[in-house]
């Protein structure tokens, strides 16, 4: 009996302790759920306070002063009109003696004669093996006025000014020949080139023709940069050109008139005119017209020599002078010359400009040196003179 009174104890003792903890479980249960009830949502946790603006009616502007009405201007009272001045007769235009003399002369570019022989540049670049030639060096003025044809008017154009009175020179035409020259060129930057320039002329009793090629060498090509020709007639002044033409590598071909017939001197690269003067050159015949007035009379070449020289733009007055007699070297031999120089001129041209002709050779140009306003310097001498029989 003990022992179904100890095991019905027992039994409800675990009737007891289940119902406990299914009790607990429910009480647990109704605790959490309440709690879950009571935990306030996230967004209503991160909501931002709202903020409220209140809208205040502005003030009425103030009114603005009424604008006072404009006054009425004071009229001048009128002036009593002049009588016209009497009209007086003018005086009588001036004779040919009272002609003012020419104006002077606007600026223009151009070279030395030097280029006569080489091309006178700021440099000279061997592009693609080939070297090319940059732009003329030095600016020069003619020494007379420059006749321009005005743009939009029907008025003609003035004729041009009377030319100045030129000097008469002795000559004597050198003889025909063909002249070989080394050229030495140092840029202002102090590069160096050579190259060989070529002065040929045939001269005839009705006529004369002058052709001058300059060129650079480049490794073991040669490249020609110049080409002048100038062509005309001759007589008691020496050399007459009628035409020069000057070709440039990479340039169109420019022509010189030496318009004889209508006195003046025209260019194809410009609308400029100048006078045409007796003893007028180009820059191909330049140099042999020195050369005709020392043979003529070495005395003349005393004091200034005067020679207009035009050239692909424009004309100049070139002014020589003898500086002293030198001996100089050349392939050819030490050659005794007479020194000529046209130093440079404010206004007309920028470069120094030198010859050596010499005596003992026809009085032909053994050596020419333009020094050029950047500092660069070109000197050509001499290294074979050829002496052509006439008619060849």
């Amino acid at each position: 009996m003990r022992s179904a009174y100890a095991k019905n104890h027992g039994r409800s003792r675990q009737l007891v302790l289940g119902a406990l903890t299914i009790l607990l479980h429910v009480l647990v249960f109704v605790w959490f759920a309440g709690q879950v009830g009571r935990v306030p949502d996230r967004s209503v946790r991160m909501a931002r306070p709202s903020m409220t603006a209140e809208l205040v009616e502005a003030p009425n502007p103030r009114p603005l002063p009424p604008v006072p009405p404009p006054q009425p201007v004071l009229q001048p009272p009128p002036v009593p009109a002049v009588p016209p001045a009497p009209v007086v007769s003018a005086a009588p235009p001036p004779g040919p003696d009272d002609a003012a003399p020419a104006p002077g002369t606007p600026d223009g570019t151009a070279t030395g004669a030097t280029q006569a022989l080489t091309p006178q540049s700021d440099g000279i670049a061997a592009d693609d093996a080939a070297g090319r030639q940059t732009g003329q060096d030095g600016a020069a003025a003619g020494a007379l006025a420059v006749q321009s044809p005005k743009q939009g008017t029907d008025a003609p154009a003035a004729p041009p000014p009377a030319a100045p009175e030129a000097r008469r020179y002795k000559v004597d035409m050198p003889p025909s020949a063909d002249i070989t020259l080394d050229v030495a060129r140092t840029d202002a930057n102090g590069t160096k080139w050579s190259g060989d320039a070529l002065l040929s002329w045939r001269v005839t009793p009705s006529g004369y023709r002058v052709k001058v090629e300059a060129g650079i060498r480049v490794v073991f090509a040669h490249v020609n940069l110049l080409t002048l020709t100038s062509e005309g007639t001759v007589g008691d002044e020496g050399f007459v050109p009628t035409l020069m033409t000057e070709k440039r590598r990479g340039r169109a071909m420019t022509a010189t008139h030496f318009n004889r017939q209508q006195g003046t001197l025209t260019f194809s690269a410009s609308a400029a005119t100048y006078p045409l003067v007796p003893g007028a050159q180009d820059k191909a015949s330049v140099p042999l017209q020195l050369a005709a007035i020392a043979r003529g009379d070495p005395k003349q070449l005393s004091g200034n020599i005067d020679i207009l020289v035009g050239e692909d733009r424009d004309a100049s007055v070139f002014t020589f002078t003898v500086t002293g007699q030198e001996q100089i070297d050349t392939p050819l031999g030490r050659i005794a010359t007479w020194h000529l120089v046209r130093p440079p001129k404010p206004g007309s041209y920028n470069s120094r400009l030198e010859l050596w002709l010499a005596p003992g050779y026809g009085w032909y140009p053994v050596q020419i040196r333009n020094v050029e306003a950047s500092g660069a310097v070109t000197t050509q001498t001499v290294n074979n003179i050829v002496i052509q029989q006439a008619g060849s």
